[in-house]
């Protein structure tokens, strides 16, 4: 068993040494091979990313979304880490993933998503249940509930009743003593008409503006960049890169009469 623990031990050894050289040649590489070396620094730590998202994927969570989650988590971390700030990668790459899985949880996992202090409240309810259950040999009222918390009765009712927004009913079911479908009692949905619509007005509003200014939109939203990469491949400095975000940001906000 020791023998083994050595084994592991040396065998991660070598990987951060083999990763603290990687950084150290891409410090001052093109721009292309930064990414490729990242790239090679994402492909040798997929195992971490995975070991992370293995441990959210319960609840009904599906294990592939997890896992592309976990993926992208690792190549954010890969791409912001510096090695000049003393930590390994493994120990910086392990709370960006975390983060990166947490938001996903958060902003995907209800399809009505409550406010957050409802979702914090149900995660607590959660693990205080089954001690209440168990101290009083049945399952708690809601005003037990309450009390246990320290919380309005109002509040944990909501908390409560907001498990129906992680799993709604189909729409193909039918209510009690209804033979209708759910769908065909409700009224016409148009949000992917008011999305479609905001779409068109942003891409009219980005069309307006400089191409440089585009650019720069492109590569810090759409390609992810940081303001350093950006300032690199523009020839400003980081701060300018700030200043021209803030400016295009306050253009497209005013052109779109956003509040």
């Amino acid at each position: 068993m020791a023998a083994v623990s050595e084994a592991v031990t040396a065998q991660r050894a070598v990987k951060e040494a083999r990763t603290v050289a990687r950084y150290a040649a891409a410090a001052g590489a093109p721009l292309r091979e930064r990414r490729r070396i990242h790239d090679d620094v994402v492909t040798d730590h997929l195992g971490v990313a995975e070991t992370i998202a293995r441990r959210y994927s319960r609840d009904g969570q599906d294990w592939g979304d997890l896992r592309q989650v976990a993926y992208l988590g690792l190549i954010k971390a890969a791409r912001r880490f510096d090695p000049e700030r003393g930590a390994d990668f493994v120990a910086f790459a392990v709370p960006t993933i975390s983060g990166e899985i947490k938001r996903h949880l958060r902003d995907h996992a209800w399809f009505i998503r409550p406010p957050r202090r409802v979702q914090e409240l149900r995660g607590t309810i959660a693990t205080t249940m089954p001690r209440l259950t168990q101290e009083l040999g049945r399952t708690p009222s809601l005003a037990e509930l309450a009390k246990s918390l320290d919380d309005e009765l109002c509040n944990v009712r909501e908390a409560v009743c907001s498990q129906e927004s992680l799993r709604p009913a189909s729409l193909d079911s039918t209510g009690s003593g209804d033979d209708l479908p759910l769908a065909e009692t409700i009224g016409r949905i148009d949000d992917q008409f008011e999305r479609a619509e905001m779409m068109t007005e942003i891409g009219s509003a980005c069309r307006r503006l400089a191409p440089r200014d585009r650019r720069i939109l492109y590569l810090r939203f759409f390609q992810e960049r940081t303001q350093q990469e950006i300032a690199a491949e523009l020839g400003v400095t980081q701060m300018q890169v700030s200043r021209l975000l803030t400016r295009i940001l306050g253009r497209l906000r005013s052109d779109l009469a956003y509040p």
